[in-house]
């Protein structure tokens, strides 16, 4: 498939590029219908839910409020009455406003303060928040404000005004490609590299996002999703590309031909980017298990961008590579290439020598590494889920601004009332035994609808609070049973408690399922019991640490303000299932890339100390700049103008960080190290039982290979293993093996340094030479028709890796 798309390149792009108008043509005429069902089956808030539609049938359209407040004086003012009856009028008469319900009305007396100094009105629009026009939102809030005078202060709130305060759609996704782009230009010095990348990853997450718009007429899909969507399809589809492209730039740097290149970078890492997207679709599936409406939108927007961002990078990112043919490398490397040739197939500079820094030291690297994620996951000991609201705004907004006069003039629990639904009449002493329960401020019974009773319940205390969350207990368990009345208690900050209960009760449960279908995959691919067994608990390690970094920010409030995202709060009860799906898949993503490397110069050399230095030396550079641009990537998200996007933005860019550049890049390594032989240990009678996936291709022989061995074709290479000083080394180990890396055959040097391998038939192959206390050296030898005489020098502490 990738020689097709590299050759038939033009239809690729038309073929994408059709698919992107179309799909936004469509989207555009039909909109979007996000919804956000919080509520749960079989829960009590979901029990009062259904009961509140029953008596309310007909209620439709988002609340928000207007609330001010006078420095001087009384609201009931004429001075003050004349400023703000007027522009309620006006509002009032608005297209698309149902309902304004003020204080100066007959039955407002209740939404003035008691001190007089503080009012708010109700304003009731025809559509839910996410469907009333923008500008519409936007006249509310100017009209409200334009009765600001001296000593009156007039602030917003509600889900419809937070709107306005969103920063323009694609902010957060346009400053993370942007800081992506510097990255790429850093690692490939190219252009129309760092390009190609960026255009992928935009064709996938934007097929995606509109695939996802659509999507929303015919599921629940939460306003939520799309942002989550985008923020994992733009760093695995960044990353993906960056894989394919970095494999198809040194295969040419390395003689290849363009479309060669291409077909073996696909054909290779390709089929790496195939399993790793299908490790995060697994992982984001793992979700399901929690059986929450609300996450199943979750689940199909982030898997459907991954699985279109894996399509991008398989098949349009061969197309691209077509197009640009020798420009994928700079002209720096181009000009090189044509007048050294080649370049050895070798690894060297900083990654080559910390991976021998860890192979000589390995357990202080894995002792220090392992106290830093320690320290970092303290705070999870303390992590308590709940619900963000706009008390969590930043202080300069004006839902922020309303937040805070609510409470002062009628108490923090008026922000968060609780509905004490009863099917039927309420008994006075159930409202009566409310009004005297201990955190209880105001209680007010409407008239029954329907057969059901509502009773409106405003706590002591902030919808965030531990103690409203005891308030609920204290409801369900002591007052309601005691009045012999079917009764449930709802409203949004109960559904966010039964939502937070939810998930810690199944959150075991989940993390199980990913950890076992992690543990069989990677079992499958390595062949190996310990292998799995550490990803699984790295995984754990950094799940915890990355947790402990988000509590401190977003829960102890560490910093919350500096970054732009308002108060501290608790966790928002659905983030860390969606994390833990993120973080497990990107980490095996990277457990993958890592590993494969390691297995495959394990299989061909049965040293284990090469194979995770080599592994590591090699896999290194590349997964820290692909983690570097999903840190990028991430920490955008902070500009989303949504605390939800923000912590999950904050959040994987710290688990992403902390899994490359300290698990990955030291303990894992570090403790394969310690393991030795045993890393690699499967038992016989499993290893017979195990269906084979490879995550690699069956090695290919190179041209002189595909031909049958000829009598008289066969040669040898020979020559003699030397220091620098020109001393003989004894016992080295001399391999020769293909381009790919499969064994041929393996001697040791004699006494005199003298070497002879075996060569089936002309051709270019690798030869390296291992000797203790010299480390490695790995060449390109190209043999003829004849014997191929080669001498090898080695270096003390030198190490030069087989690619």
């Amino acid at each position: 498939m990738a020689r097709w798309c590299y050759r038939h390149r033009l239809v690729v792009l038309l073929l994408w590029l059709g698919a992107l108008f179309g799909l936004g043509t469509a989207s555009s005429a039909a909109g979007t219908n996000y919804a956000n069902v919080f509520s749960l089956p079989d829960t009590d808030s979901a029990t009062a839910y259904d009961l509140m539609e029953k008596a309310f049938p007909e209620r439709a359209g988002d609340t928000d409020t207007v609330v001010w407040k006078v420095d001087d004086g009384s609201i009931r003012d004429e001075s003050v009455r004349s400023r703000i009856e007027p522009a309620l009028e006006e509002i009032g008469r608005m297209k698309g406003v149902g309902e304004v319900t003020g204080p100066y009305a007959e039955q407002g007396a209740a939404q003035i303060s008691r001190d007089g100094r503080i009012a708010y009105a109700q304003i009731t629009f025809t559509e839910q928040a996410n469907a009333i026009p923008k500008e519409l939102i936007e006249d509310v809030v100017d009209t409200a404000q334009a009765a600001e005078q001296g000593g009156l202060q007039v602030e917003l709130g509600g889900q419809a005004i937070a709107r306005t305060q969103e920063p323009p759609q694609g902010t957060a996704e346009a400053v993370g490609i942007l800081a992506a782009a510097v990255v790429l230009f850093l690692a490939f010095g190219s252009l129309f590299a760092m390009l190609l990348p960026i255009v992928v990853a935009i064709a996938g997450v934007g097929t995606g996002m509109i695939a996802t718009m659509l999507m929303s007429h015919v599921a629940d899909v939460p306003e939520v999703a799309p942002l989550l969507g985008s923020l994992i399809g733009l760093g695995v589809g960044i990353d993906y590309a960056l894989f394919i492209v970095t494999r198809h730039r040194r295969g040419i740097l390395r003689g290849m031909k363009p479309q060669e290149a291409a077909v073996t970078a696909l054909n290779t890492s390709g089929r790496a980017v195939l399993f790793a997207g299908g490790t995060v679709c697994i992982a984001l599936a793992g979700m399901l298990v929690m059986n929450m409406r609300f996450l199943d939108g979750v689940v199909i927007a982030t898997s459907l961008t991954v699985v279109l961002s894996v399509l991008a990078a398989i098949t349009l990112l061969p197309a691209l590579l077509g197009l640009l043919g020798m420009r994928v490398l700079s002209r720096r490397q181009r000009r090189r290439l044509a007048a050294a040739g080649p370049e050895p197939a070798e690894a060297s500079g900083l990654a080559a020598r910390w991976s021998s820094y860890v192979q000589r030291r390995p357990r202080p690297i894995a002792a220090m590494a392992l106290v830093v994620m320690a320290v970092l996951a303290i705070p999870v000991l303390s992590i308590r889920l709940g619900a963000t609201d706009q008390g969590n705004h930043q202080d300069s907004t004006t839902t922020r601004q309303a937040y805070d006069l609510l409470a002062e003039g009628f108490g923090p629990g008026v922000n968060g009332p609780l509905q004490v639904v009863v099917d039927g009449d309420a008994p006075e002493s159930l409202v009566n035994a409310i009004r005297s329960t201990e955190g209880v401020a105001q209680v007010a019974a409407v008239p029954p609808a329907n057969g059901v009773t509502v009773i409106q319940v405003v706590p002591t205390t902030s919808p965030q609070s531990e103690q409203t969350d005891r308030l609920i207990d204290r409801l369900r368990d002591d007052v309601i049973p005691q009045s012999d009345a079917e009764a449930h208690v709802g409203g949004v900050t109960a559904v966010f408690k039964d939502f937070a209960s939810v998930t810690g009760d199944r959150l075991p449960y989940f993390v199980a399922t990913i950890i076992a279908l992690g543990f069989l995959l990677l079992l499958v691919a390595f062949r190996s019991l310990v292998v799995p067994l550490t990803a699984a608990l790295m995984n754990l390690i950094a799940a915890a640490a990355s947790f402990g970094v988000l509590v401190a920010i977003f829960q102890w409030g560490w910093g919350t303000e500096l970054i732009g995202v308002g108060k501290e709060g608790p966790i928002t009860s659905f983030l860390p299932v969606i994390m833990l799906s993120l973080l497990f898949g990107l980490s095996m993503d990277y457990q993958v890339f890592l590993v494969s490397r390691m297995h495959e110069e394990w299989v061909h050399t049965k040293d284990n100390a090469r194979a995770v230095r080599v592994g590591l030396a090699e896999t290194s550079r590349v997964i820290n700049s692909a983690a570097l641009i999903m840190i990028c990537v991430f920490s955008a998200f902070v500009l989303s103008g949504d605390m939800e996007g923000a912590m999950a933005g904050i959040g994987l860019a710290a688990a992403v960080a902390l899994d490359a550049f300290i698990l990955r890049t030291a303990l894992v390594p570090a403790a394969m190290h310690m393991l030795g032989k045993a890393n690699w240990w499967l038992p016989d009678w499993l290893e017979k039982r195990l269906p084979h996936l490879a995550v690699e291709p069956k090695e290919e022989a190179p041209a002189a290979e595909e031909e049958p061995l000829v009598a008289g074709r066969a040669s040898v290479v020979h020559g003699f293993i030397r220091t620098a000083d020109g001393g003989p080394v004894e016992g080295a180990a001399v391999t020769l093996l293909t381009k790919g890396g499969r064994q041929l055959d393996r001697v040791t040097s004699l006494a005199d340094g003298s070497y002879i391998v075996s060569v089936p038939a002309p051709g270019t192959y690798l030869l390296a030479t291992t000797a203790a206390s010299y480390g490695s050296r790995a060449q390109q030898v190209v043999v003829a028709d004849g014997p191929l005489v080669y001498d090898v020098e080695l270096a003390e502490g030198e190490v030069d890796a087989v690619n």
